[in-house]
Formats: C-alpha cells, structure tokens, sequence
C-alpha cells in the first residue's frame, strides 16, 4: 500500500513534536537524582546531616523552643528608579528602607538588579542617566539603611546599558552602588550568626561592553568569571554552612562555560535568587522551580509595576520564603514546619521537622502583634508564645501527621486590627507536590536551546520553500505535474513570488549556500580550533 505525500508529512511532523516534547520533558524534569552529587559531596553533607536522615541528627538541625540557629533576610528586584517615568518608585523604596527594614530587621538584604532603569523618556532608546543612580544612592544614605543591615546590591540589564567597560566614566554601579565600590562584577560576602555561617554569593552576567537597549537580555558568564564563581563555591563548602546565590538574570538567561552555571550553583547552594522576568507581564506571577542540579530557583516579582520584596529564612536547616505586596501588614512565615512545594532533597531533612517540638512561626507589623495562633488541618486554634523578637513557638506532637499532605494556617494580627492568614500545605514523610509548567519552562529552559530552536526554524522557512518551489518547478517543466494554484490570492501572490525566485539560479544558490554556511560552516571553523580561549568558542559554551 503506496503512503500519500500527505501521510508521510503527518507523520513527520509526528515525530518532530514528539522528539521536541520529549526534549522539553527531560529539561523541565525536577526530580533530583543524587548521582548529581560526587562522593567526597556526598560525605561532606552526610557529615551534616543533610544526606543520610538514618543518622540521628545534630541539635542545631531540630526546631525547637529557642531562638537559635535562626536567620531572616530580604530580597528586592527591578527597582528601574527613572528619571520620566513614576515618580512613586523612589518614594515607596524609602518607605521600604526606612519602614518596612525597621520593622523586619533582616540580617541582609539582596537587590538583584535592574536598580536603574537607564530608558530615554520614550522608552525607545537608552543611556545611563546619572541622575538615577544619585537618587538610589540618597535614598540608602537618607535612610541609613548600611547601619540597619548588610545590604548587598548587584547589576542588572538596564544597569549595563549603554557601558562601554567595568572601568568607564559610564558605569555609574562603580560610584553610585554600595557593593559596586568594593567588587566590580561577582562577589561573596559571609555572614556568621550564632554558630552558623552563611555564605551570600553574588552573580553578575552582564555583558562587557554592554549594548544598548534591547540586546543584551541574555546574560553571558566569560571563562575568567566563572573560574571566580568556582572558586567562591569551593570557599562555601569549606567555610560556611549555608549558601545563598543570587543575582539579576534567572539561570536560563545566562550562557556561561561547560558545565554551566546551574551545577556550579547545585553542589552546596541551597537556592538561586534572581529577577528580570517581571513575572512575565504577570502572566506567572509566582515563578518557581527546583532545578535538577538540587538547588530552588526563585524569580522574583518586579519592584517596578507591582511593588514586591521577598522574606526568606533559615531555620535549624529549613529554607522558607515568601513574596509580600509593599505595605501590607502584618508580614507572616511559618519556618517549621516548611512548605511541602519547597523541600530541597539532599540538602534538607524532613526527620528534622518529625524530630521537632515546636512549631515555629516568624511575625512582624509596624505595630505591636497582639497574637499568633495555628492550626493544622481542621484542628482547634493554639495560640503561639512569643520567645524572641519575631518568633512565635506553639509545642505540637509531629508523629501525629508522619502520612501524606497537611495543611498548617496561621493567623496574626497587630493592635491596629490589621489580620494575616495564611494556609501552606506540609509534609513528613518526603510527600512531594509539583510546581506549575509555566514556572518551569521559563526557569529550567536554556536561552541557547530556545535560540538554536528559533535559527532552526528561521532556517526551514527561509530554505524549505524555495528548495520545494524549485522541485515543483522541474516537475511542472517536465509536465510530470500541473503548476499548483492557490485559491485565496495573497497566497497565490507569495508562492509566485517564491516560484520565480527558486528558478534563478544566480539568486537560488547563494541565498540557500550563505544560510547552510552560517549552520555548518561556523561549526567547522569551531571545531577546527579546539584550543581557542574565546568565551563563545563551541568546546567552552553551551549554545
């Protein structure tokens, strides 16, 4: 039985959307497998606790009824401070580095990127404006905000626009900035609290020289720079105890050496912090995901349009976080039990929060908290014992929810009558739920697979009409078949356009030869020169 030429074609198609579903599946896949770990790893964080749960783990690793072991630090994105558009920016970035940081008190807070948004008033051009790098600088001074916290800023995007190098009169980060000053691209700084250390490290992928507006939404890690970062992951593991990684573009907008940045960031990072996306217009506000190399990844929401910061924690092990709007109050976070969605396998214990004694609740409002109560499930409401500055305990029996998926709702409220509630679900026995598609595929995606995917595509329509035209028109010459006619006339008119130009010769050849050079030749050209050192060279980057 002879195959139409319609047949073969669905059938072909078929297997491209099968070969390019299977492919994003394997990208998008979060299960962590801990062969991603080595063995001198695996040691490492048995030592801790972190890998092998049948040990019994030490006290610093099981919540309890005092205030220790226990860090809460801020994060803010996309500030895009302008000097044309929304004047409410800087005024609601002093309120939230006078009030907001004054209520909290967090140990460190994280700007990652975008403080500027160095756009002309039409927002069609860009250029650095020092102007609004003056302004973020007198809003920190005004406010303090150095002797209240460790703030840790880094450059984004729009940071970069227009700057010729790390040492021109145009990068403004270098003047303006409070970490731009002491580090011109990637830095880490260590914290020591109690008998915990943390380590925050600071990724800068802005291109240099930086283009204008829009070329340089992708970010690139040079070969040097990512020799640093290797070495600030080697000082993690030796010296800290808990890492922390930030920076302004998401892993899968950064092209960096092989084997990339995401398992850099997994052998000891717990979670990467970042922004850019601006929650894609809103279209997934809450942009999360675990990555397969072991560590969360977290895209914040823009400060820009829709005024959000981040409370992340620390307790005895346990990571927890969540995005608040501005000014709303009270601002709550239970730390044990932790959020189901957000367990780290390898890294963190659910014996922990079976082990534990305690629930543990971090509250905080411009005015006094009047109570913290909590309920799992549909139980009876307890009320929480304030022990130390924001922490509210309330003893529970954990063995009690050891199966399956549990809900705990805690609900504040402050003498002005304001009242936060909040429902998160929990597990003990290693229950795991599963983030959102949408959040995945923006995260766990390589901006160089999507562009290969893009040239590809660009590369079919540019060669795959003209080469079919060009066989249809020999067949129609050999009156083998009869010339297609389309019956909607636009259509008509581009194939006629496409037929004439596929029949000359002098037009045909090196339109289709020029594109397949830029695939196959470059390629060549790459793979003949191993030895190269340039940053973009095939053996050193992903593309």
């Amino acid at each position: 039985m002879r195959l139409s030429l319609s047949a073969l074609l669905l059938i072909l198609v078929c297997i491209i959307c099968s070969v390019i579903i299977s492919k994003i599946s394997s990208v998008i896949n979060v299960d962590v497998s801990d062969s991603s770990f080595d063995d001198a790893e695996q040691t490492k964080h048995s030592s801790r606790g972190l890998k092998n749960q049948e040990e019994p783990l030490p006290k610093s690793r099981i919540p309890g009824d005092v205030a220790d072991n226990l860090i809460w630090f801020l994060q803010i994105s996309d500030i895009h401070i302008s000097v044309f558009h929304d004047m409410s920016r800087v005024t609601d970035l002093k309120d939230f580095c006078s009030k907001t940081i004054d209520a909290i008190k967090p140990t460190v807070v994280l700007a990652s990127g975008d403080l500027t948004d160095a756009k002309t008033a039409d927002n069609m051009g860009s250029r650095q404006y020092v102007e609004e790098w003056q302004s973020y600088k007198s809003i920190l001074e005004e406010s303090k905000v150095q002797q209240k916290t460790l703030w840790l800023d880094v450059r984004g995007n729009h940071d970069n626009f227009n700057v010729p190098g790390l040492y021109s009169s145009e990068n403004f980060y270098r003047n303006f900035s409070v970490q731009g000053q002491k580090h011109l691209r990637s830095y880490m700084v260590q914290v020591k609290q109690s008998s915990e250390t943390y380590s925050f490290v600071a990724v800068d992928a802005c291109l240099d020289p930086g283009p204008k507006r829009p070329f340089n939404f992708v970010g690139v890690i040079g070969l040097k720079e990512y020799e640093q970062l290797h070495e600030f992951e080697r000082r993690t593991r030796m010296e800290s105890n808990y890492s922390i990684w930030f920076g302004h573009y998401p892993t899968s907008c950064i092209l960096s050496p092989s084997p990339g940045l995401r398992p850099l960031i997994g052998k000891s990072g717990y979670v990467y912090l970042c922004g850019h996306l601006h929650q894609l217009g809103g279209i997934v506000p809450n942009m999360y995901t675990l990555q397969q190399s072991g560590n969360l990844e977290l895209e914040l929401g823009d400060w820009k349009d829709n005024r959000v910061y981040r409370l992340l924690a620390f307790d005895h092990g346990l990571f927890s976080f969540i995005d608040i709007p501005h000014n709303e109050w009270p601002v709550v976070l239970p730390t044990n039990p932790k959020h189901a969605l957000f367990m780290i396998p390898g890294k963190e214990s659910t014996a922990s929060m079976l082990n534990s004694s305690h629930i543990r609740v971090l509250a905080f409002s411009t005015a006094p908290i009047t109570h913290v109560k909590v309920r799992i499930n549909n139980g009876e409401w307890g009320a929480c014992q304030n022990i130390k500055d924001a922490l509210y305990i309330l003893k529970w029996n954990a063995t009690r929810y050891k199966k399956g998926i549990h809900h705990l709702t805690v609900e504040v409220e402050d003498e002005l009558g304001r009242v936060k509630s909040l429902t998160q679900p929990f597990s003990l026995d290693g229950t795991r739920m599963s983030f959102s598609i949408l959040p995945r595929i923006a995260l766990m995606v390589n901006a160089s697979m999507v562009f290969q995917c893009m040239f590809g595509v660009m590369l079919i329509v540019c060669i795959v009409p003209l080469c079919i035209t060009r066989f249809l028109h020999k067949l129609v010459r050999n009156k083998k078949i009869r010339r297609p006619r389309l019956r909607i006339l636009f259509f008509q008119n581009w194939l006629r356009k496409i037929w004439i130009l596929s029949t000359v010769d002098r037009i045909f050849f090196p339109l289709t030869l020029y594109v397949l050079y830029l695939t196959i030749g470059i390629s060549f050209e790459l793979s003949v020169k191993p030895h190269s050192k340039h940053i973009y060279s095939r053996p050193l980057v992903h593309w």
